[in-house]
């Protein structure tokens, strides 16, 4: 009878045949071949692991079945009927797994990202709001044991940002974060409002999944680099030298700043990263494009015009406009605490994608 786990077959046997060339004198000499199968290999451990453990259950499930047709003493028979219905319930849920890890795979999902926010309609609101996502998701990433380093910023009064672009390192970060990307909106009553009037506020986030230079060819001939006194903050330094970069690369018209390092180098590395990342991002939409639309998923397609979500902070409720689906602990959640609503999201996701690939 042919099951699902019947096309772990290929897998197992290239795992196999993964484990015998790194074994070999002159491919473990090749470091860049070592990091290519190294690389494979990774990406089929989650299915060969579940490959081994089917196989496992499968041969629990004979020994016990032989027990219990077999008779003999009754409480034997009976404790390995019930270990019975718990591995056939294992196996169970272990197809249900395999589904799941036969999806799909976003390629991006273990890239580090750079996550960018701006303020958007509201003011000085609007931009305090984008002080509180930056928090949000330094705390979150902090939790997570992801490092933070700030690109670029740009400050307003009373302790708000404007803009502020970061850099997050960390395995899965594109995974979990490429849910955030599209427009906030925020309700509340700010401080400075005497007379206890609920204003609305937005802010925009784009997380770009990060790309090296091989992925991104970019000519020299096609930037144009400037190097200017920062405006942001950064001490003596900010006036003596100059040290911030801006790079426009000439073909697409983008334009990438970097001013946090008091380094100029470090400023063009950076900004060159951010380069790349836009490059790297515009090339997946216009694949993206040459997709049908049935077949494209709202999830990190990019649409970042859309709200996606609101924070209603005097019913103290978020709600995610993707899923229709509500969340309570507004201060729980601004101090870093979004898994619940991203575990939501991913399973959203994972539904969408199970239509897609039975229909």
């Amino acid at each position: 009878m042919s099951s699902i786990f019947d096309k772990l077959e290929p897998v197992v046997r290239r795992h196999q045949r993964i484990e015998e060339l790194m074994a070999q004198p002159d491919v473990a000499t090749d470091y860049a071949r070592v990091q290519e199968l190294a690389k494979e290999r990774a990406s089929l451990e989650e299915l060969v692991g579940l490959s081994a453990k089917h196989k496992e259950l499968l041969q629990e499930q004979v020994d016990l079945k032989s027990l219990v047709e077999e008779g003999g003493d009754q409480e034997l028979v009976s404790m390995a009927r019930e270990e019975l219905d718990g591995v056939e319930q294992m196996l169970i849920d272990l197809a249900e797994a395999l589904r799941l890890a036969l999806l799909p795979r976003d390629p991006n999902d273990d890239r580090d990202v750079i996550v960018e926010i701006r303020s958007g309609t509201g003011g000085h609101e609007a931009s305090l709001f984008a002080a509180d996502l930056y928090r949000l998701y330094t705390r979150y990433a902090q939790l997570q044991n992801w490092k933070v380093d700030v690109m670029d910023s740009n400050p307003s009064d009373l302790g708000g940002l404007n803009k502020i672009v970061f850099d997050i390192q960390g395995k899965g970060a594109f995974s979990r974060l490429k849910f955030e990307r599209g427009v906030h909106r925020v309700q509340r009553v700010p401080e400075t409002e005497a007379q206890g009037r609920i204003h609305t506020s937005t802010a925009t986030v784009v997380v770009l999944p990060q790309a090296d230079e091989v992925e991104v060819n970019i000519s020299a001939e096609d930037l144009r680099i400037d190097i200017f006194h920062a405006g942001g903050h950064g001490g003596q330094n900010v006036n003596k030298v100059a040290t911030a970069v801006r790079i426009v690369h000439e073909p697409t018209g983008l334009v990438v700043v970097c001013q946090d390092e008091r380094s100029q180098y470090k400023n063009k590395q950076r900004a060159m990263s951010m380069l790349r990342a836009r490059l790297f991002e515009a090339e997946q939409q216009r694949q993206d494009a040459e997709i049908s639309q049935s077949r494209r998923s709202q999830v990190g397609s990019a649409e970042r015009s859309e709200k996606i979500r609101t924070y209603n902070y005097p019913q103290d409720r978020i709600t995610d406009h993707r899923i229709s689906t509500s969340f309570h602990g507004i201060p729980r959640v601004m101090d870093g605490q979004l898994d619940e609503i991203i575990d939501t999201l991913v399973v959203w996701e994972q539904g969408r994608l199970l239509e897609e690939v039975t229909s």
